[in-house]
């Protein structure tokens, strides 16, 4: 099936998928949950064919990115479960009003219709995504990468297999067959046939979303993510949030890939960091961090010297860029210049301090004294995400339901006419 064809077939599903009432839809849900427990083993054995083609051509980090193993696909069908759980965004009256001459005049919330998600190497983005555009009465197309396109196809099948015993139409959920870039360009370029197209992905494919695209697109992903640690700061409470915000899964949008260090603790703290994150890492036979140090970091413990590019690159990987700033000022500028609106954090004990954080640094999650990794929709209560977006316009930060929904304007008279 072409990628324009699979977009009819999308289309035709709207109206079904907009129409189902909040029982069916959890029974789908419920379905689909139970669909890839029940496929479990076919979605493992396609899983390791995209991992041995992959192995040589990506790094280690990347790879756990893409693998499953049976408690990811529990992870995955629990995912959908809790989507199931939620309150039914669609038909909430968000608004009313009654005018002079008798309209009732309300706001409800509607689906978008027909919701586009492009994304890299991570298999259960296509169960989350499937299940939060079900549940928010969309239609979803998904376009995989080539190096996860078995594993995706898999859970399509078994997801797909669900919606159809629930008694909705397979083709609520969609996965594009071409992996090559031009299925993505002519994803971008459907007016008429997407409502929204939402990229997860590098800096690359965001990029080109914005350049080309002549559908709705949000723009998600891409984490310059900081962790500020403030003259104030309980210093062992600031090495636990950047060992975590570090390393506790590098290859995702939310982990931290800048430290900034106030000058008054970096003589005390920059070595707690390296004995933290390098010496006892490597002691313990984990990756250790490597340390990209600014002219001031780089005085007080040894480490990489940072490049002119490194407080502008999201790593996704073992390697933190640091700078020593001399105060909270600077800081906030730094971050200005160099965050990519997504998550930022202040480490710190005084509470001025971290107002001034909160209401001068401008991104969609904005932490005092907590790691980054928390800006995810499933820690945020959303049951799972369609994305970070790092926009202002419709959504902001962990893309849920609501922000999977538009609103219409819906006015009841007795023949009023003007």
């Amino acid at each position: 099936m072409t990628t324009h064809e699979m977009l009819l077939q999308a289309q035709s599903a709207k109206a079904a998928l907009a129409g189902a009432g909040a029982e069916k839809k959890t029974a789908a849900l419920l379905a689909m949950a139970d669909s890839l427990l029940e496929s479990a083993a076919d979605i493992l054995a396609a899983n390791r064919a995209d991992m041995d083609a992959a192995r040589g051509t990506m790094s280690d980090v990347m790879l756990d990115r893409l693998y499953l193993d049976e408690k990811r696909i529990a992870a995955m069908a629990e995912g959908v479960r809790q989507v199931a759980d939620l309150p039914d965004p669609v038909g909430r009256v968000l608004s009313r009003t009654e005018r002079p001459n008798g309209l009732r005049i309300e706001r409800i919330s509607v689906p978008l219709g027909v919701v586009a998600i492009i994304y890299e190497s991570r298999p259960n983005v296509t169960s989350d995504a499937a299940a939060l555009a079900l549940k928010s009465g969309n239609v979803c197309v998904l376009r995989g990468g080539k190096e996860s396109w078995r594993s995706c196809d898999a859970v399509t099948r078994a997801l797909r297999r669900g919606v159809q015993a629930a008694g909705l139409p397979a083709a609520a959920i969609n996965l594009v067959q071409d992996t090559s870039r031009a299925s993505a360009g002519e994803l971008m370029c459907a007016s008429g046939l997407i409502d929204l197209l939402i990229p997860r992905g590098g800096a690359g494919l965001i990029r080109a979303c914005v350049e080309n695209a002549t559908v709705p697109c949000i723009q998600t992903g891409t984490g310059i993510c900081h962790v500020y640690v403030d003259a104030a700061a309980d210093l062992q409470k600031a090495l636990d949030i950047v060992e975590n915000a570090k390393t506790s899964r590098p290859s995702v949008c939310n982990a931290e890939e800048v430290l900034l260090v106030h000058r008054a603790v970096a003589e005390r703290f920059l070595p707690m960091l390296k004995k933290r994150l390098v010496d006892e890492r490597a002691g313990a036979g984990k990756p250790p961090v490597q340390l990209r140090l600014d002219s001031q970091a780089a005085a007080l413990i040894p480490g990489t010297p940072a490049g002119e590019r490194d407080f502008d690159t999201e790593f996704l990987d073992y390697i933190l860029a640091v700078a020593v700033v001399p105060d909270l000022t600077a800081a906030i500028g730094h971050i200005g210049a160099h965050s990519t609106g997504h998550s930022d954090a202040i480490v710190t004990e005084d509470a001025g301090a971290a107002a001034r954080f909160t209401a001068e640094v401008d991104s969609a999650a904005v932490y005092v004294n907590a790691s980054t990794r928390f800006t995810d929709g499933g820690e945020f209560g959303l049951g799972c995400e369609m994305g970070i977006s790092t926009q202002k316009l419709h959504a902001r930060g962990p893309m849920g339901l609501a922000e999977l929904c538009s609103y219409k304007y819906v006015i009841h008279g007795d023949g009023q006419v003007r």
